[in-house]
């Protein structure tokens, strides 16, 4: 077992840290048209999906399970094939259509005929539910209200109906309720149903690759992020959680979540040098960060029109866990426009960037299919669920606290608690050919 408290060196030679540690270069290009897969695909999956067009979360996952995708550096293409989809908006935009027609994929009116194939039993070996994207209503904590639950408990159902299970995975997090999302998890538990849960946040590219050992003494963990409040509220959280999980004693659950804005922001982490120190360390390995005073980048930040939930900053997401730790989650909307990472850890720092590729490729995405396909293969998820019940939670709580005052919110109901995977499954090496 690693040292709780590891010096500086000690912590480069024993981890990923070193850029020199990447992998070898792909040894294949890329094609302008794919290769043939060389075999048929031995199993079947359903795609149910809010919305299926150019640059969705659908169309880079169901993508990449039709044309292939680049794995340890060789075209590859999954066993598994889409036998059966359900779209549940089918704009202008939609492609699921051209897409069923091209690929001879049956497309449904109804989730549970995807998952039987129109026939009288569940008829696949896994489902992807992809509720990202789509025409949806906001509430007054700006959350968006995609149909996750909803599309769960119709999942749910035809499993029963039919007495089979299989391995589900549910794209972002477990819906903006966290209530219904701890029914989610209890409902997965008790039929047994293998469940898979997230983003790509946690397992793309880091930049230097940064694997925090197991049980180190880390008090206080910071992510710099930018983007929608709740979009990238998530994915803020998410990389949180993927770092302070790892912390002697494993995760114990959240005592109470607060969310800070503009001055009162500023306040908080200016009072405290730890926090400012960890800023810094975390905005050294930002790319994107913009020049000048942060104060004033912030302040002059224009939301992209018709997006209400971009939000001019600072906004913080501050974390009191139960076992005394503290995270903080800091969207800094024209200073930066990525997610970086940074935690003291026996005094010595460490930092990372969450390197997401630009679109329209979304190549972070190839990460998450590669633990998708695998955890369809083997029911068993590169993490536990308890992870996003926790972030989900939490972000619907920090949401709450800005809507209700700023005021600090109790998570002392959601009983999580769990350790973290030896291995936390982020992709090493370079995604590009050297």
């Amino acid at each position: 077992m690693p040292p709780a408290s590891p010096s500086r060196r000690g912590f480069l030679a024993t981890s990923s840290f070193a850029l020199a540690a990447l992998h070898p270069a792909l040894a294949e290009h890329p094609r302008i048209t794919p290769p043939e897969r060389p075999k048929p695909p031995k199993k079947k999956i359903a795609v149910i999906a809010t919305a299926y067009h150019y640059l969705s979360h659908a169309y880079h996952i169901g993508g990449r399970f039709l044309n292939g995708y680049l794995r340890d550096g060789r075209y590859h293409y999954s066993d598994f094939a889409i036998a059966g989809m359900y779209v549940e908006q089918q704009k202008a935009n939609d492609l699921s259509r051209d897409i069923a027609k091209k690929h001879n994929i049956p497309l449904f009116d109804d989730p549970a005929k995807a998952l039987t194939l129109g026939g009288d039993k569940l008829a696949v070996d896994g489902v992807l539910l992809i509720a990202e994207h789509g025409d949806y209503a906001y509430n007054a904590r700006l959350q968006k209200l995609y149909p996750r639950y909803e599309l769960f408990q119709k999942i749910v159902a035809e499993f029963e109906r039919s007495g089979r299970v299989v391995p589900l995975f549910i794209d972002k997090h477990l819906g903006y309720d966290r209530a219904k999302a701890v029914e989610m998890v209890g409902t997965a538990k008790r039929l047994k149903i293998p469940l898979f849960a997230g983003s790509s946040l946690p397992i793309t590219w880091r930049r230097p690759e940064l694997e925090l050992p197991l049980s180190c003494s880390l008090k206080r963990g910071l992510v710099v992020t930018r983007g929608e409040i709740e979009v990238f509220g998530f994915h803020g959280l998410e990389a949180l959680q993927c770092m302070m999980e790892r912390r002697k004693g494993g995760e114990v659950g959240v005592k109470s979540v607060q969310c800070l804005e503009g001055d009162s922001a500023w306040e908080f982490v200016e009072k405290d040098r730890g926090w400012m120190d960890l800023i810094d360390e975390a905005l050294s390995r930002s790319p994107s960060r913009n020049n000048g005073n942060a104060k004033e980048n912030c302040r002059h930040f224009a939301p992209p029109p018709g997006r209400p939930t971009f939000l001019r900053g600072p906004i913080a997401f501050i974390v009191h866990y139960n076992d005394g730790a503290t995270g903080l989650v800091l969207n800094l909307n024209g200073h930066v426009d990525d997610t970086t990472f940074a935690a003291d850890i026996g005094g010595a720092k460490y930092s990372t960037l969450f390197y997401l590729p630009p679109p329209p490729g979304a190549a972070f995405l190839e990460a998450l299919t590669r633990h998708i396909e695998t955890f369809l293969t083997s029911g068993t998820p590169p993490y536990l669920i308890e992870r996003t019940l926790l972030t989900t939670a939490m972000l619907d709580a920090v949401l709450e606290s800005r809507q209700k005052g700023h005021h600090g919110i109790s998570l002392e109901q959601i009983k999580v608690s769990y350790h973290a995977p030896k291995e936390s499954g982020f992709v090493r090496g370079d995604y590009v050919r050297q």
